[in-house]
């Protein structure tokens, strides 16, 4: 694959894609015989060409280091979009589609043919084609719209340039690694905290100035809030308004027709059984942190905020259980951690990594092709962007570029994937240093990669992470417990500098650790999902956006933070997880329960992980994922495991 290099190849790759599929819809509804070859497959191909073209040049709105490419690479991004909802209105597909559908040979498909054929169908009545033809047109509007509010809501999020700037005494309690990554300020002696992760969140854990902490705060949670906040106000009006049009009660009884939850209710119930435990137990930690601050400021009325947590969260860390985050990131030096995580994945699900020379959109990517260590047979690539760098996307995420499928000839694409993160760099003589936190993320997005790289789904629809919104995050949370196994971290966590392993007894520490304030940290996962659930759910007509912030934030059980208004940079509103954020803790839950079939029979067991790798990873989305749970389980799924984590079984 090429990566768009200008402005200019962005334009020409999606102008080409859109007239090829153009071509293809064209021969589709004009067909005078009603077949899978006439019907079905030409949008399956379709699929193909839009996201081959995403993965080469829309893409590059994410991680392209020219402002002029990503301008035009978002645009890209929105001309597919739009494009892609223009074909799901168009009345002559409609048709088409439900020709097919009356003959005998549809109702003799099976396996994913016959799941495509469902899912279409599903798709074109979500578009309105059972409802009037005015109807049909005002959803049509509107959800145009939404597209082009959806790529606005990202473009504010990745140029806004806020910074904090301070001098080396006010970086107290910072490491000197830390600093000397800082980009330099306007003045001698002064330093940029940018709001990039790795700059925000050592800061939030270490600076002994709480003042400094509240502002950088106070940045971060402002971000794009002016631009922002009115489009997920009209977001959350157009999401109201197309459900009230298909006869639903709120958007996510729209929503969650297609997810495992199926129903807002069942999210609630959710909440409702696991709120109250957290709850009880979140309090008792506040009041340990907040007895040190107290102490700190001799004030005995002053109360742990939201930019107090991460620092007497590390305090505690530190003195209670000897962890310091900055310590331990020394034995996780970047390229240590990545052989370490392909050694584990390579023994567990039967693969061998290669380095690829290949043409990348940027000199810090990385690109390896995967194999299968039996056959040596080569099964997919996948790139590493990991680094921050000014205008790239600010989070970290898994990208599908080329999705697998089965080709006409009987041969199988091989799928690419791209991770992009925002991990700290290398400076002089010192590696990249990972905090625990970051090994993980990289473990967690690597579960994607695996996902999107390890599918043999014959169709696009169904490949790799193409799976229900609440069951795509299972893989990744998985994936995660392998960073806090003790015989996992011995094989490849070594000090940068003297190569000596990981201490027993920090290892000890780390995981004696890892459930400290588990409870206030799954709350704050919760704020988010209540947050969705609030704009979205039922009532959502009659709470004003702000009023929902404040209650989501109650959740939380840390004062709201005046002046600020996080959703302005909660991406996810926009991309794809509205009314369905829960399904990180959801999707944790059923990742957890499938872990301990790992943990019953050996962490980095092979025959276990060549069982997932079959039933769930190289599955995709052909089947539901509940099926794919029972199957790798041999039982209904549980949520002890989960429970039994966050100390509340």
């Amino acid at each position: 694959m090429r990566f768009a290099s200008s402005a200019e190849e962005v334009n020409r790759i999606t102008d080409d894609a859109i007239t090829e599929a153009d071509e293809l819809v064209d021969r589709l509804v004009s067909a005078t015989e009603r077949s899978w070859e006439t019907t079905l497959a030409p949008l399956d191909e379709i699929s193909d060409r839009i996201e081959r073209a995403f993965g080469s040049g829309a893409f590059m709105g994410y991680v392209h280091e020219d402002e002029d490419v990503r301008n035009a690479a978002r645009a890209a991004e929105a001309r597919i979009q739009q494009w892609a909802v223009d074909l799901v209105f168009r009345e002559d597909l409609y048709q088409a589609v439900s020709e097919f559908a009356s003959t005998g040979s549809a109702g003799s498909l099976s396996s994913e043919r016959a799941r495509l054929l469902e899912f279409t169908l599903r798709d074109l009545r979500r578009a309105g084609h059972e409802l009037p033809p005015e109807v049909r047109q005002e959803v049509r509007e509107l959800t145009s719209r939404l597209v082009q509010l959806g790529v606005e809501f990202e473009q504010n999020i990745a140029e806004q340039k806020d910074h904090l700037i301070v001098t080396r005494e006010d970086l107290d309690g910072l490491p000197e690694s830390y600093i000397q990554n800082l980009a330099p300020g306007d003045e001698e002696g002064t330093f940029k905290v940018s709001m990039a992760y790795p700059d925000v969140i050592p800061f939030l854990e270490n600076a002994r100035r709480r003042d400094l902490r509240e502002q950088l705060s106070f940045k971060f949670n402002t971000r794009a809030a002016e631009k922002n906040k009115p489009i997920l106000e009209e977001a959350v009006r157009i999401r109201a308004r197309i459900a009230e049009l298909f006869g639903h009660p709120s958007w996510a009884h729209y929503q969650l027709e297609e997810r495992m939850a199926k129903d807002p209710d069942a999210v609630q119930r959710f909440y409702d059984e696991l709120l109250p435990p957290l709850t009880e137990a979140g309090r008792r930690e506040i009041a340990e942190m907040e007895a040190m601050l107290r102490e700190d400021t001799g004030d005995p009325q002053a109360r742990l905020e939201v930019w107090d947590w991460r620092y007497y969260h590390t305090r505690l860390r530190r003195e209670r259980h000897g962890v310091d985050p900055n310590e331990v990131a020394e034995y996780f030096p970047l390229e240590q951690v990545l052989d370490g995580m392909f050694a584990i994945t390579g023994e567990v699900f039967g693969l061998e990594y290669r380095p690829a020379d290949v043409a990348t959109w940027h000199p810090d990517v990385r690109t390896y092709a995967v194999h299968d260590k039996e056959s040596k047979e080569l099964i997919g690539h996948f790139h590493m962007d990991l680094f921050p760098r000014e205008g790239k996307y600010s989070h970290a995420a898994a990208f599908t570029l080329i999705p697998g499928r089965r080709l006409p000839d009987g041969s199988y694409q091989k799928p690419m994937s791209a991770i992009v993160a925002n991990f700290t760099k290398p400076s002089g003589d010192r590696p990249s240093l990972l905090q625990h936190q970051e090994v993980e993320t990289l473990f967690h997005e690597f579960g994607h990669v695996l996902h999107q790289v390890l599918t043999k789904a014959e169709l696009v629809r169904f490949s790799g992470s193409s799976t229900e919104r609440d069951f795509v995050e299972a893989p990744s949370q998985i994936m995660e417990h392998w960073t806090w196994r003790p015989e996992v971290l011995a094989t490849f966590a070594r000090h940068y500098e003297t190569g000596e392993p990981i201490p027993e007894s920090l290892v000890e520490a780390m995981v004696e650790a890892r459930n400290l304030n588990i409870a206030l940290q799954t709350l704050r996962q919760a704020q988010f999902g209540i947050f969705d659930l609030l704009i979205h759910g039922p009532g959502a007509a009659t709470i004003d956006i702000e009023e929902a912030n404040r209650r989501a934030t109650e959740v939380s059980l840390l004062p709201f933070h005046e002046g600020t208004f996080f959703p302005a940079s909660f991406g996810h509103m926009l991309g794809g997880y509205d009314a369905g954020y829960y399904g990180y803790l959801w999707s944790e839950v059923y990742g957890d329960d499938m872990f301990s079939r790992f943990e019953a029979e050996g962490v980095t067991n092979p025959k276990v992980g060549a069982e997932y790798r079959r039933i769930v990873l190289e599955s995709g989305g052909s089947r539901d994922g509940m099926d794919l749970l029972v199957e790798f389980l041999g039982r209904q799924p549980s949520n002890e495991a989960f429970l039994r984590k966050l100390g509340i079984a």
